[in-house]
């Protein structure tokens, strides 16, 4: 059985960062995400969309923004499984901890740290005829890259800022973009609402009936009124539906850590109630701090929780290891 230092859960960027981290702090992991593609929220929500807060970057997109992070958590090479979830945790009579996937995989570790966010993502999905079967073949949840859509005639679906973000950001490189919300009130920011009614055609009180095709690509799309029920057909090429994400913490409640609602229960040195675990990012709820769910406090809190971790196996090393700049791993 392999043995670590520690097991990084979740490959989001709080998880990868926390992963490099460690390595940093000369310690042996193993990160294990749940997702096809590393990169959690930022690969599989807002890939095209242009991050802001995160320090260094006065504007990056998210996918770039993942591979970095992704590129950095490889520095010390890390062990790294993706498609799998951890399924349970057990300690040891040893002191340590068997860490349990669903296909059957068994690790044992000194430390784990829980950075899942909001858990393993899956889109809400609407229900509508032929929804699922033109499911990548037109049918998406979100935008990976901005020039698959050069040129397309795109019906999105949704009312939130995603849906409207898409909108604005596809405007003009689409040949045609329709937005059909079933309500006529719009959960984001009002300039951005504006905006969108003069780069897009908006129908209000419309829903999405039906996704037609020849089979290999969509090529109609039946939208109606939720009032009349009088329908629309539009001559499409893709469909976005943007109402939403879920996040699946599987047995997360289960494994005995602490929680309150969602969130997993830590004092300030991003401890759980058991021993050896920690936790950190939008999953981390500090006793005594408010909660912000930012990329920027998440990097803070795992860079705590990895340096505790260190001196949690080692007492003897110190809990600051010196400003990386100074380290001769770094130096040319």
């Amino acid at each position: 059985m392999s043995e670590y230092d520690m097991i990084v859960i979740g490959g989001g960027p709080v998880g990868l960062f926390g992963n490099f981290y460690a390595g940093l702090r000369d310690m042996k992991t193993l990160l294990i995400d749940s997702q096809d593609e590393l990169g959690g929220q930022l690969v599989s929500l807002y890939p095209a969309q242009t991050v802001y807060d995160v320090g260094g970057f006065p504007g990056i997109l998210g996918y770039d923004l993942a591979q970095k992070l992704i590129e950095q958590a490889k520095m010390f090479s890390s062990d790294i499984r993706s498609k799998e979830w951890v399924d349970w945790i057990q300690k040891t009579d040893d002191n340590m901890w068997i860490v349990k996937t669903n296909n059957g995989g068994e690790f044992k570790t000194k430390t784990v740290l829980i950075a899942v966010g909001i858990g393993k993502i899956s889109p809400s999905r609407l229900g509508a005829k032929g929804e699922v079967e033109y499911e990548n073949k037109g049918v998406f949840y979100t935008v990976r890259r901005k020039k698959d859509f050069e040129g397309k005639r795109i019906l999105i679906v949704g009312g939130g800022d995603s849906a409207v973000d898409w909108a604005l950001t596809l405007a003009p490189i689409a040949k045609k973009v329709y937005l059909a919300h079933r309500r006529d009130q719009f959960r984001a920011h009002e300039r951005s609402v504006k905006e969108m009614y003069q780069v897009a055609n908006v129908y209000t009180w419309h829903e999405l009936k039906e996704v037609k095709g020849d089979g290999s690509k969509v090529t109609e799309a039946i939208i109606f009124d939720n009032r009349t029920k009088e329908e629309k057909t539009l001559d499409i090429d893709a469909v976005i539906i943007s109402i939403g994400y879920k996040g699946d913490l599987g047995n997360i409640p289960k494994w005995g850590v602490n929680m309150k609602g969602r969130d997993v229960l830590v004092n300030g040195k991003m401890e759980t109630n058991l021993p050896g675990v920690y936790s950190a990012g939008d999953i981390a709820s500090v006793d005594g701090s408010p909660k912000l769910a930012l990329i920027a406090v998440g990097f803070g809190q795992v860079a705590i929780a990895t340096s505790v971790a260190k001196k949690y196996i080692d007492p003897s090393s110190s809990l600051f290891a010196g400003h990386s700049s100074e380290m001769d791993k770094f130096k040319k």
